[in-house]
């Protein structure tokens, strides 16, 4: 057996920071239980499906691999056996005795063919099932990629986004180390098993007994401390779950926690969840580790046992020296595979966890199927209507009901509210981020459902409060606006959004390269990067979420006076929480409670001296508190 089949190695399960990965694991290893192991195995055996001849190759070269290094310690002991009978002819005087150093060298000569065979076997049983591993591993992640891009935006917001991130990454190279070693290591365990013992049936069934004997202490042995250790690596993995959530908390969140003064209090709360991952780890450690030495001392009593029935045996003259030499190199294989069967059987079973996880993301309810038809949308206009419109996140309950909004080409909108009203919500509808409960949105004349949803959000160009900007250079973060940008109209919008000129006093200008989080820029340089794009785009409606609330004042006037040149002749839509910025809307529709409740010019919502104008006056000039609209 390879090195890496006689020594499993001890330590936590794979993902919890401590070390490179999984490997063939010990019995402490935390199994997490699938709901449905048969159907999910059954799923996860079509991925190989179309791999079968390659999986055929695999299974007959590890069983021919392993089968040559079982014949390996029998022959040896041919070879001791050779010697043996010799040197003791040699002793007594017989005619002719000695040695045969020509027998001797056959044998070696045979020992090394084989274990260079069993080597060929091996490898080329790796490098096929690396190749099916991560073919299997690379189509289920282009799957999984294609659903990603096919879910609704309700599904992004209904679920954690660290929890869709493990699905996609954690869980699917669990599933690829999985085949990847354990598979094939599953198949050599139990051919090597059925091997030795096979071989040892041969030499001598009573020393086979013999063995056998103590296998119950080891199942027992096994049986007593996996639960044990199991409880531990539970309680390790939870811990460290909390030491790292609260780590990533502090480290994001540095400005605030020195800011505050926490730093002293956060250090307590570190320590005390570092004490607690240390009590769990070492006991889980600890139990575990008793495993193999338990393993060992049981196998030891077996051993003794052999030693004492095989020189029983050879003193009558039963059995050679050198069967009893394989017989004990034998004993030693046997209870290898016993333990990386049943942790092997444990692996598969997470396995089979994180594969469950996998296809309930892809079995989500998808966004509803586009129209065959396509509309023509290059010569649009920007007329945009919602026609009684009912939408609520859950279907029993109504966030917009029976809405009509008639937008005017190039009118500028306004939607303002108190936090919740549905402004945003608004905007997602018209994009068709999500589906209406009932009613329809058109642009000019056409049902957005009648569109393609690329074509259809190609007509929008965005701007929003929260900045996104990509690990890459200015000048791509600009041109993602689009993909066919010269460089002169790169510069060109970035003179309009008034970034060019700070573009060019950083180091590398155009060229400089963005962190992961942009943080190299300050927040009111990434929004004008993010206006610069929206003005390249040169969308046909715009959609403004207080798109110059990050930049200081002077600033703030010529970015308005850009957005005020790229917003002519178009439809904007513009969420407004400074009403100062939007006083000459075209249209200002007024929002609370998912209901438009007043629309009409600044003027005309002031005159009315209704929800707006409370609005308007208490941020404005603090005279007044809002009333509550009815």
């Amino acid at each position: 057996m390879s090195e890496q089949e006689q020594k499993p190695v001890a330590g936590p399960p794979p993902g919890l920071g401590f070390g490179p990965g999984r490997g063939p694991g010990m019995m402490g290893m935390p199994s997490q239980k699938a709901k449905d192991f048969k159907g999910s195995l059954r799923r996860l055996a079509t991925y190989l499906k179309p791999h079968q001849g390659a999986l055929v190759i695999v299974l007959v070269t590890a069983v021919l691999s392993t089968l040559f290094a079982i014949l390996s310690p029998k022959i040896m002991g041919d070879a001791t056996t050779a010697i043996f009978d010799g040197m003791i002819g040699k002793m007594k005087g017989e005619t002719g005795a000695g040695i045969d150093f020509g027998y001797i060298g056959q044998i070696l000569v045979v020992l090394a063919i084989l274990f260079v065979v069993s080597a060929a076997f091996s490898y080329i049983q790796q490098y096929v099932m690396a190749s099916v591993s991560q073919r299997v591993v690379y189509d289920l992640r282009q799957e999984v990629n294609r659903k990603l891009e096919r879910l609704p935006l309700k599904y992004f917001d209904s679920r954690a986004h660290g929890d869709t991130m493990s699905r996609v990454v954690n869980d699917i190279e669990t599933i690829s180390s999985t085949l990847q070693q354990s598979l094939t290591q599953l198949i050599t365990s139990l051919v090597t098993l059925v091997g030795v013992l096979a071989m040892m049936l041969w030499i001598s069934w009573v020393m086979t007994l013999s063995v056998l004997i103590t296998l119950p202490l080891s199942v027992m042995a096994i049986r007593a401390i996996t639960p044990r250790s199991q409880k531990h690596f539970r309680g390790m993995t939870r811990s460290l779950g909390e030491l790292n959530g609260h780590v990533e908390e502090m480290y994001t969140g540095h400005h605030v926690v020195k800011a505050f003064g926490y730093e002293k209090k956060s250090l307590q709360k570190f320590e005390g969840m570092n004490e607690k991952l240390y009590q769990s780890s070492w006991r889980a450690q600890f139990i575990s580790g008793i495993v193999m030495p338990l393993m060992g001392f049981i196998g030891n009593l077996s051993y003794v046992l052999v030693c004492v029935v095989g020189s029983i045996f050879v003193i009558q003259g039963s059995i050679t020296i050198g069967n009893v030499q394989a017989f004990l190199a034998y004993t030693r294989q046997f209870t290898m595979p016993i333990s990386q069967t049943a942790q092997i059987a444990n692996i598969i079973q997470s396995t089979i966890a994180a594969a469950e996880r996998v296809f309930e993301l892809l079995d989500e309810q998808e966004e509803l199927p586009e129209e065959e038809r396509k509309l023509s949308t290059e010569q649009a206009r920007g007329e945009v209507r919602f026609e009684r419109v009912d939408f609520g996140y859950k279907p029993d309950t109504l966030l917009i009901e029976n809405m009509s909004i008639e937008v005017k080409p190039g009118q500028t909108v306004a939607i303002v509210g108190p936090t919740g009203a549905g402004k945003t919500t608004l905007i997602n509808l018209l994009m068709r981020f999500y589906e209406l409960n009932d009613g329809r949105i058109t642009i000019d004349s056409m049902d957005i459902k009648e569109m393609k949803r690329r074509e259809l959000r190609g007509l929008f160009g965005m701007v929003l409060q929260d900045t996104w900007l990509f690990n890459g250079t200015i000048r791509e973060n600009i041109a993602y606006g689009r993909a066919d940008a010269t460089e002169e109209e790169i510069v060109q919008a970035a003179k309009a959004a008034y970034a060019d000129h700070f573009i060019r006093t950083l180091p590398e200008g155009y060229d400089m390269v963005l962190n992961e989080e942009a943080s190299n820029l300050s927040q009111g340089q990434k929004q004008l990067l993010t206006i610069a794009r929206a003005i390249l785009a040169d969308p046909t409606i715009l959609i403004l979420d207080e798109a110059t609330s990050s930049v200081d004042t002077r600033t703030e006037v010529h970015i308005q006076q850009a957005m005020n040149a790229l917003m002519k002749g178009r439809t904007s839509f513009v969420i407004a929480h400074r009403l100062s910025t939007i006083r000459d809307a075209d249209l200002i529709l007024v929002m609370n409670k998912g209901t438009v409740i007043e629309q009409g010019t600044h003027d005309e919502l002031l005159a009315r001296d209704g929800f707006y104008a409370d609005l308007y006056l208490s941020q404005f000039s603090g005279r007044r508190p809002v009333k509550e609209a009815g």
